[in-house]
């Protein structure tokens, strides 16, 4: 019994400078993890940061590009039918979209949600002035059914999404 007691008066002050040991040790390894993922964030922010501020300047020049008179004067020529008109707005559109996918990696939900409905938009813009033109009519004729939807209809399709991008810009960065 003796020895028990002598035992345990042994081993109890060893096993709770043990498990201080293992307290102080757990800390400091906590404190170095954190302190260690603060670093990594903060080189991940350095590289990841111009990245999404070139994503959101890459949109807001794609919305540029896509605005209805910006395209019209960048693609029209006198010489085109109607009908090929429409279909180099929209190709125009589309290819311009494709180059511009992949920064969505980079941008909040919201703001490609943006950006995807002012396309879209454009695109309807676009595809309704072509259904009010007749089949025989010159692209002159389209681009002006064009500017005239956006006149009467008060239209601006890419304003609000280039409004929001810029507006997440400054809160973000």
């Amino acid at each position: 019994m003796e020895v028990l007691i002598e035992l345990i008066k042994i081993l109890l002050p060893a096993g709770l400078v043990l498990y201080a040991v293992y307290l102080t040790v757990s800390a400091f390894l906590k404190k170095e993890f954190e302190k260690r993922l603060i670093d990594i964030k903060l080189k991940n922010n350095d590289i990841v940061l111009p990245l999404r501020l070139q994503a959101y300047e890459r949109m807001c020049l794609f919305l540029e590009r896509i605005t209805p008179n910006h395209l019209i004067i960048r693609v029209n020529n006198a010489d085109y039918p109607a009908a090929e008109l429409h279909q180099m707005l929209l190709s125009e559109i589309r290819e311009e979209y494709g180059h511009n996918l992949s920064q969505q990696v980079y941008m909040s939900d919201e703001a490609w949600s943006q950006v995807k409905s002012a396309m879209e938009e454009v695109v309807i813009l676009i595809n309704h002035a072509a259904a009010q033109s007749s089949p025989e009519s010159r692209g002159i004729d389209l681009a002006k059914r064009i500017f005239e939807n956006i006149i009467t209809e008060d239209l601006d399709p890419t304003g609000r999404a280039l409004g929001f991008l810029k507006n997440e810009v400054r809160e973000n960065f």
